[in-house]
């Protein structure tokens, strides 16, 4: 039999909601306590799920008083590093929304303080949930494309959102270019070594800040990533996975974000001296992955890795890379300079 989390959600607000809702279908996970500045705001998430748990004001006498042995992290990112810190220094592993804290000193910290206690900080990242990237990342991990040179993806759509995005001053790379610079990582198997950012608001963006941009980074395993976006982009929208081509020197795969991925390599039988445009065969994804999509995905991961004793796929440790590229590419952008991800 499974063990049963004794679980504290932190934050209830929109995105606690997820959370319970997959949390209720566990028989590996109890809530017993929610907590929120507001506790009128607890109150009505526990009525609205007629949930038998404590609501509190104060993590801390949150975990004392329902011996949590996890937190979920759902607050604002500027309270992530205080929630994750304080959750483990009191005994619990936290699972969190993404970032996995305001700034990369907060992020090496929550590190550090994983490491002296033992304790784990496993962070969403919904979009690698999905049986078509991780088709593309098999794709590429085969050697159906030989070594990969460059990655590409295009992200362009046209949200009015309203609200606070509307007057963020990075609203694109800040709250979403952290998901394909994410799966970008993911598919290819390695980490920034430096990134160059141009970031800017073109004309009829109802954005107050920068809500496009070009970033260009060098990856640890000697390929170019280039990021191409926009949040203001009305037409020919891509998806929200993003439009992606990847080149190595044996052929290219493509993915649309939506459809199965494939790719194009060039023909076995091509002789030494190969043609003015080599002959190519197209090479279906294999499509194995049958896991849950999207946020089902991340949880399940995230408790398997509990189980199984080990760091999950978004581990803190492994995500600071993407958190990395993320603030080294508003850095790049305010300097003007080629920055150093280290």
């Amino acid at each position: 039999m499974n063990k049963q989390h004794r679980i504290v959600i932190a934050g209830c607000g929109g995105m606690s909601n997820v959370w319970i809702q997959e949390l209720l279908k566990r028989d590996d996970a109890v809530i017993v306590g929610l907590v929120d500045v507001y506790l009128s705001q607890a109150e009505k998430i526990r009525d609205a799920y007629g949930l038998d748990s404590g609501v509190y004001t104060r993590l801390e006498q949150a975990i004392a008083d329902t011996n949590a042995d996890l937190v979920i992290d759902v607050t604002i990112p500027d309270s992530h590093f205080e929630i994750s810190t304080t959750a483990m220094k009191y005994g619990c592993h936290v699972f969190g929304e993404k970032p996995m804290a305001a700034t990369m000193e907060q992020a090496r910290e929550i590190i550090a303080t994983a490491d002296a206690t033992g304790r784990t900080v496993s962070v969403m990242q919904n979009r690698r949930y999905d049986a078509n990237i991780r088709a593309l990342r098999e794709l590429i991990s085969s050697g159906t494309i030989g070594r990969t040179g460059m990655i590409n993806a295009d992200f362009f759509l046209g949200p009015h959102f309203g609200g606070f995005r509307d007057v963020m001053d990075s609203p694109l790379i800040l709250d979403m270019a952290i998901h394909t610079f994410d799966q970008a990582r993911f598919i290819i198997g390695a980490d920034p070594v430096s990134v160059y950012c141009h970031e800017f608001n073109p004309p009829g963006s109802w954005y107050k800040g920068n809500a496009s941009a070009v970033c260009i980074y060098e990856m640890s395993d000697g390929s170019v990533f280039c990021y191409r976006g926009s949040w203001c982009a009305e037409g020919s929208p891509t998806s929200w996975e993003a439009d992606w081509r990847i080149i190595g020197e044996k052929g290219t795969a493509i993915w649309d974000g939506v459809h199965a991925p494939y790719a194009e390599v060039v023909s076995a039988g091509e002789s030494a001296e190969p043609k003015f445009m080599r002959d190519t065969v197209r090479v279906e994804a294999p499509m194995r992955w049958n896991g849950r999509p999207g946020h089902a995905g991340g949880v399940d991961e995230m408790f398997l890795a509990l189980k199984e004793g080990r760091p999950a796929e978004t581990d803190s440790r492994d995500n600071i890379h993407s958190m990395a590229m993320v603030l080294g590419a508003i850095e790049s952008a305010k300097s003007g300079q080629k920055v150093m991800l280290g």
